[in-house]
């Protein structure tokens, strides 16, 4: 544990102890605005079709938006594209709420969603991103690298976490709508401070010749991205059975805490991950990983009970974290590096696109056919997760990967 101990403060060190706190609350917006804009549209509009419309967009635009951005970055830099990402984005999900507030069309209430989707700066990325090249500039080891990996994948479940918690908190002392204008604020705020903080200007793009060449991928590439939005299946099947039992047991509330539970056992494992020996290779661990995901899953079929339904999510929190921070360094040891932020961006926008569509099937099935249905889809995403880590082969790159040509800076600013 010392040891381990050791390599986070190895980890705060690349980039001084401010970046992690700036980069962790531009990240709770994401977390926020798709159960904050349900609330907010359900609640103004009296329809959850429309809620689960505009719900639908804002997910559809941030899968299809996240790439497109991570693509700019890796060509041009974090630093213009977070900017100018964050100041729409904090504009767009402002925009969102006077348009629901003031009872605006179901369509121009979507295409405001699309937009603050596809705008959204994709901090979790880059700052995974940005770590990782400032972590390869000093010299870091793997399992070094794998340290930062675990801790940005921490700071995603927590905010995964956090973020619709806050929401819930703000609907039920105030309106929906507070919250989402929280998310704006921040967004604004952090976002900007995210882009500007002094580590930007270290992750410098490829080459102009370089970045203008559309570098090839491996084909394992695609095994990995299919396995993330499995993942994100895995969160909207568990979401849908979860709230379907606790409805059933006659404690919807407890619906979100259930969730909450889950997710700070996952960020608990994957803190936990740094102690994993470098000698198991990340091919192992994704397959350990997806393993422990099925054996996990399947006795949320058989739980009945809220207490079972607590001990069940919470023991399956712990291959979460684990699969998806292997998933993120297997993606950036096999990536050219001038793909880099635009693969990483894949992966999270994944999630969400699994996730926006496992939660509207997962309900239906769960509507019809009652939790289990829907806890099935979950246990069928986590056996196709196993085959994809059986049956790829994602080969790390023949030669180390060197960020971009900058001095190393021991002056870490905050």
């Amino acid at each position: 544990m010392p040891g381990t101990l050791q390599t986070y403060r190895k980890v705060i060190a690349l980039t001084g102890p401010v970046l992690p706190v700036v980069s962790f609350l531009g990240r709770l917006p994401t977390a926020m605005c798709q159960l904050g804009s349900l609330l907010l549209v359900a609640e103004t509009s009296g329809s959850l079709a429309t809620a689960g419309l505009v719900g639908g967009a804002l997910a559809a635009g941030q899968t299809a938006g996240g790439p497109l951005l991570g693509r700019v970055a890796d060509r041009h830099g974090q630093r213009t594209v977070v900017l100018v990402a964050a100041l729409v984005n904090a504009v767009a999900v402002a925009a969102l709420v006077i348009a629901a507030l003031d009872h605006v069309a179901t369509l121009p209430l979507a295409l405001i969603g699309a937009l603050a989707g596809a705008s959204v700066p994709q901090v979790g990325p880059m700052a995974r991103t940005r770590s990782v090249a400032l972590a390869r500039r000093n010299g870091a080891d793997e399992r070094l690298i794998n340290t930062v990996l675990s801790f940005e994948g921490t700071l995603d479940e927590v905010s995964f976490v956090l973020g619709p918690a806050l929401v819930g908190l703000a609907a039920a002392l105030a309106h929906p709508a507070a919250a989402l204008l929280v998310a704006a604020g921040l967004l604004a705020v952090c976002g900007t401070w995210f882009a500007l903080h002094p580590t930007a200007s270290r992750v410098r793009p490829a080459h102009r010749k370089t970045s203008s060449v559309r570098t090839s991928l491996p084909g394992a590439v695609y095994a990995l991205r299919t396995a993330m939005v499995l993942q994100g299946a895995m969160f909207g099947a568990s979401q849908a059975g979860i709230t379907a039992l606790t409805e059933r047991l006659g404690q919807p509330e407890q619906a979100g805490l259930v969730y909450a539970a889950m997710g700070v056992m996952s960020a608990v494992a994957g803190l936990a991950m740094a102690a994993v020996p470098a000698t198991i290779t990340l091919t192992a661990r994704w397959r350990a990983a997806t393993a422990a995901l099925i054996a996990l899953s399947v006795p949320l079929l058989f739980v009945e009970s809220l207490w079972a339904l607590y001990a069940v999510v919470v023991v399956l929190g712990v291959a979460f974290a684990p699969h998806l921070i292997t998933l993120f360094g297997l993606t950036e040891r096999i990536v050219p590096e001038n793909r880099l932020a635009e693969s990483m961006a894949f992966l999270t926008s994944g999630i969400v696109g699994g996730q926006a569509l496992a939660l509207a099937l997962s309900g239906r099935l769960a509507e019809g056919s009652g939790p289990p249905a829907a806890f099935a889809v979950a246990v069928l995403a986590a056996t196709l997760c196993a085959v994809l880590a059986w049956t790829a082969r994602p080969a790390p790159a023949v030669a180390p990967k060197q960020a971009a040509a900058t001095p190393p800076d021991s002056a870490r600013s905050a």
